[in-house]
C-alpha cells in the first residue's frame, strides 16, 4: 500500500454542510474541476483535501456553485479553533414551542382533549418565528441544494415542516380557530432538529480535542537571546539559529539542541512517554515539551511548519480528513438516500389519501416520513469514530497517517518485523571479553588495550569497546587500518592488532592457539554474535601472541518479549525479516518466541516476502530504516518505529523515509505500541460498525412506522435528532475505552 503522493494536498474548510449528501455533493463538485486528481470531503471535520495541479480560485468557485462556502487553510499555520456552538436558537425555539407542546402532552388528563391548546391564532403567532426565522437556515440550505440539482437533509426538514405549517394555516383560515391544527408539529420538529444540531456540534468539537490539545502545546511567545539581551518575541518572529532561553516550567517554543544547562523534559503529550527525559548540552529537544527543573539555552533548528509538533498535527489531521474503505460504501448509499426518502413520502401521501380519503392524515404521515429520515447519522458514524481513534492514538505516541491503515489493522493475521533497530537496540554492545590462557591479562586490561586501539574510530564496534572500558584509555600510537581485517597500533611497549580470525592467521599464531581460538568463538558465533581477537607482535619477530577474544551482540529491546507475547495473545502470527546471518536471526527469534524467520534477506526481497504472505491474510510490517521502506509500502499496514520524534523534513534520514512509506508511525521505540495500535484499530472498527448499525436502524425501523401512521412528526423529529447525537456519543465512548485500556 503506497501512501506517497506527487503533490501536497490543498486543504479547504467547507461551511454549510449538514449531512452525508452535502459532503458527497461537494466531493463530486471538486472532482469535476480540471486538474483535480482526487478529492476527499469529511463531514465531521468539515474539511476537504484536494490533490492536483489546480488553483485555489477554481476550487472555491466549484464549492460555491455547489451551494456551499469554502476558504483556504494554509498548511503552515494551525487552524483557529471554531467557537463553541451557540445554544440560543434552540433555547428560543423551545420557549416558543413549549406553549404548543405542553398542552398536547397534558391533553389526556383533560375532559376535552384539546381544551388546553392555545387559540389557533396564538398558535400561528408562536409557530411563525420558529418556522421562518429560527428555521430559515433549513430553507437557505435546502434551496442551495435544490438549485445545484440535488437534495439533502435540509430539504427534508423544510418540506416536512412547511407542509405541516401550511396545512394548519389553511385549516385556520377556513375553519374554527380552535380546530385541531399541526403548528406544534412544525415548531417542535424545528426545535428538536436545532437542539440535535447543537448537541451534534458539541460532540463533534470533542472529537477534535486531540488536535486542539496538540496545537495548544505551541507557546505564543519565545524568550530569545540576541546580542546578549533576552527579549520576549511572538513565536512567528523566531528564526532558525536563534538562542532560546527556556526557564523551568515553560514549554519549548521550537525544536533545537541544548547549548547550556541540564534539566528533565516532559514529552508525554507528544510521544506518550510517561517519564521526563534527562537533557544536557548537545541533546536534541522538541518544541511543545515542558522543561523541568533547570534553565536551558536552546539553539532553534526547526520552527513553524517544519517543527516536529506541526508535522504531528498535520499527520493526525490528514488521517482524520481521510476516508476509510467502508465510508465509500456509505457515501454511495447517501447519494441516493434523500431521493428515495422523497419518493417514499410521496407514496405515503398518495397511499393514505387515495385509500382512506383522509388527505390531512396522509399529509401528516408523509411529513413524519420526511422528518424521521436522517442521513446525518450515516455520514457521521465512520469519520467520528476515526477522529476519536486517531486522536486517542496520538496521545499515546501512535501517529496514524491515513484512515485506511486504521481500519485495515483490525483484520491483520501476520505481523512481520525487521530485526536490527526494531526488535534489537540497533547498536552493538560488548557481551564478552575473555583473556587467552597464558596471556597474563585480566578482563579489564584486555578491554582497555582494545579501547586504546579504537579510541579514534567511529566504527560501531569501536563505540561498544569504548563504552565497556572502565580503566583509563591510553590512545594508541602509529595507528594503521588493515582493510577488511582490523587495526594495528602501539600501546606502551606493545604492538597490538585487533581484528578478524583471518588477521590472526596472517599474524602467524600457532596451530594450538588457532584451535583454541575456534573453540572459544564457536558458542558466540552460534548465538549470531560478532567475534574479534586481540593479539600482540613479539619483539623477536616470532609468531604473534593471542591476548584474548571480544564478542559483540545487538541486545534485544527490553520490552520486546512482552510485546511479542501480547501479539500472540491477540491471535497474530509473527515473522522476522533480517539481512543478518541465519545464526544471528534465529538466535534473536528463538529468544523472543517468533513463529517464523527469514534471514539473509535483501531490502527488495523483504517486499516480495510481504507480498507472498498476503495470500494468508492481511500483513503488517514493522521497521525503522530506509532498507525497510519497500516492505512497509508493500504491506497492508506499514508501521514505522521512530527512533524519536520526527526530524526536519528533507534531512533524508532512513527513519523519515520509513515514516513516509508507513501508514502508522510509533513516536518512541516501544514495541508494546504495535499491539496497542492494533487494539485501537479493532476498537475503532467496532465503533464504526456500531455507529452504522444505529444510523441504519433508526431509518429502517422509523421510516416504515412513519409510513404506516405509527409516528407523529414530533416523535419523528426527536428520533432524527437523537440518531446523530447517539452515533457521536457512541464514538466518543471510544476515547474513554482506549484510555482505560492504556492504564491497564
Amino acid at each position: 500500500m503506497n501512501h506517497s503522493t506527487t503533490l501536497p494536498p490543498t486543504v479547504l474548510r467547507i461551511d454549510g454542510m449538514t449531512c452525508a449528501s452535502c459532503s458527497a455533493r461537494v466531493e463530486r463538485a471538486l472532482l469535476k474541476v480540471p486538474g483535480v486528481q482526487s478529492a476527499t470531503v469529511n463531514l465531521a471535520t468539515e474539511h476537504a483535501e484536494v490533490i492536483g495541479a489546480v488553483g485555489m480560485p477554481a476550487l472555491l468557485k466549484a464549492v460555491h456553485d455547489a451551494g456551499y462556502a469554502a476558504h483556504d487553510l494554509p498548511a503552515a499555520e494551525p487552524e483557529a479553533p471554531a467557537p463553541p456552538a451557540s445554544a440560543w436558537p434552540a433555547v428560543l425555539a423551545a420557549l416558543l414551542s413549549a406553549p404548543l407542546l405542553l398542552p398536547m402532552l397534558l391533553s389526556p388528563f383533560a375532559a376535552d382533549g384539546h381544551a388546553w391548546m392555545p387559540n389557533g391564532w396564538l398558535q400561528l403567532a408562536l409557530a411563525t418565528p420558529v418556522q421562518f426565522v429560527l428555521g430559515a437556515r433549513f430553507y437557505r440550505a435546502g434551496w442551495r441544494a435544490l438549485r445545484s440539482g440535488s437534495a439533502n437533509m435540509d430539504v427534508l426538514v423544510a418540506l416536512g415542516t412547511s407542509a405541516a405549517y401550511g396545512l394548519s394555516l389553511v385549516q385556520l383560515l377556513h375553519g374554527d380557530a380552535m380546530s385541531h391544527l399541526y403548528f406544534e408539529s412544525a415548531a417542535v420538529v424545528i426545535t428538536l432538529v436545532l437542539l440535535g444540531k447543537w448537541l451534534e456540534a458539541r460532540a463533534k468539537r470533542q472529537t477534535t480535542d486531540a488536535i486542539r490539545a496538540l496545537n495548544a502545546l505551541r507557546p505564543a511567545t519565545a524568550r530569545v537571546r540576541r546580542d546578549g539581551v533576552d527579549r520576549d518575541l511572538p513565536i512567528g518572529e523566531l528564526a532558525v539559529g536563534d538562542t532560546v532561553v527556556v526557564r523551568p516550567g515553560e514549554r519549548l517554543p521550537a525544536d533545537g539542541v541544548v547549548l547550556e544547562g541540564a534539566s528533565h523534559v516532559d514529552e508525554s503529550l507528544l510521544t506518550g512517554e510517561s517519564l521526563p527525559l534527562a537533557k544536557q548540552a548537545g541533546d536534541a529537544v522538541t518544541g511543545g515539551a515542558v522543561n523541568g527543573e533547570g534553565l536551558l539555552l536552546v539553539r532553534a533548528r526547526a520552527i513553524g511548519a517544519e517543527a516536529a509538533l506541526a508535522r504531528i498535527v498535520r499527520l493526525v489531521e490528514s488521517a482524520q480528513a481521510g476516508k476509510a474503505p467502508i465510508q465509500r460504501l456509505v457515501d454511495r448509499l447517501s447519494a441516493v438516500f434523500v431521493p428515495v426518502v422523497l419518493g417514499l413520502a410521496l407514496i405515503t401521501l398518495l397511499g393514505w389519501g387515495l385509500a382512506a380519503g383522509d388527505w390531512t392524515t396522509a399529509l401528516i404521515n408523509a411529513v413524519s416520513v420526511l422528518v424521521i429520515a436522517c442521513p446525518c447519522a450515516l455520514g457521521l458514524a465512520t469519520p467520528a469514530a476515526i477522529m476519536v481513534g486517531t486522536g486517542a492514538a496520538a496521545r499515546l505516541g501512535i501517529l496514524i497517517r491515513d484512515a485506511q491503515a486504521l481500519e485495515l489493522a483490525h483484520s491483520l493475521r501476520t505481523v512481520a518485523f525487521d530485526k536490527t533497530g526494531t526488535l534489537t537496540e540497533g547498536r552493538p554492545t560488548l557481551v564478552a571479553a575473555e583473556p587467552a590462557a597464558g596471556a597474563g591479562l585480566n578482563r579489564e586490561t584486555l578491554i582497555a588495550l582494545a579501547a586504546s586501539l579504537q579510541s579514534g574510530s567511529e566504527h560501531p564496534l569501536a563505540h561498544a569497546v569504548l563504552a565497556a572500558a572502565t580503566a583509563p584509555v591510553e590512545p594508541a600510537r602509529n595507528l594503521r587500518a588493515l582493510p577488511g581485517r582490523g587495526v594495528e597500533g602501539c600501546v606502551g611497549e606493545r604492538t597490538l592488532q585487533l581484528g578478524s580470525a583471518r588477521l590472526m592467521r596472517e599474524l602467524g599464531i600457532d596451530e594450538a592457539e588457532g584451535r583454541i581460538l575456534d573453540a572459544q568463538a564457536a558458542p558466540f558465533r552460534a548465538a549470531g554474535q560478532t567475534v574479534s581477537w586481540l593479539a600482540q607482535t613479539r619483539p623477536d619477530g616470532g609468531a604473534a601472541q593471542l591476548l584474548g577474544l571480544l564478542a559483540f551482540g545487538d541486545a534485544v529491546k527490553p520490552g520486546a518479549p512482552a510485546a511479542l507475547a501480547e501479539l500472540h495473545r491477540l491471535g497474530l502470527r509473527t515473522l522476522m525479516l533480517s539481512g543478518d546471518s541465519r545464526a544471528a536471526a534465529e538466535a534473536v527469534a528463538h529468544g523472543l518466541g517468533i513463529d517464523d524467520v527469514r534471514a539473509e534477506v535483501l531490502p527488495g526481497d523483504k517486499a516480495a516476502v510481504i507480498e507472498s504472505l498476503k495470500s494468508q491474510g492481511a500483513v503488517a510490517m514493522v521497521g525503522d530504516g530506509i532498507n525497510d521502506a519497500p516492505a512497509l509500502a508493500a504491506a497492508d499496514v506499514g508501521i514505522a518505529m521512530a527512533a524519536g520524534l520526527p526530524g526536519r523534513p528533507g534531512q533524508g534520514s532512513g527513519n523519515d523515509v520509513a515514516m513516509q512509506a508507513a501508514g502508522i508511525t510509533l513516536l518512541r521505540g516501544d514495541l508494546a505500541l504495535v499491539a496497542r495500535a492494533i487494539l485501537i484499530s479493532r476498537a475503532t472498527h467496532a465503533k464504526i460498525r456500531q455507529g452504522l448499525f444505529w444510523a441504519l436502524a433508526y431509518n429502517v425501523i422509523g421510516i416504515p412506522l412513519a409510513m404506516f401512521g405509527q409516528l407523529s412528526p414530533v416523535v419523528a423529529g426527536a428520533a432524527m435528532a437523537l440518531s446523530s447525537v447517539s452515533v457521536l456519543g457512541n464514538a466518543l465512548q471510544l476515547r474513554r475505552a482506549i484510555e482505560k485500556g492504556n492504564r491497564r
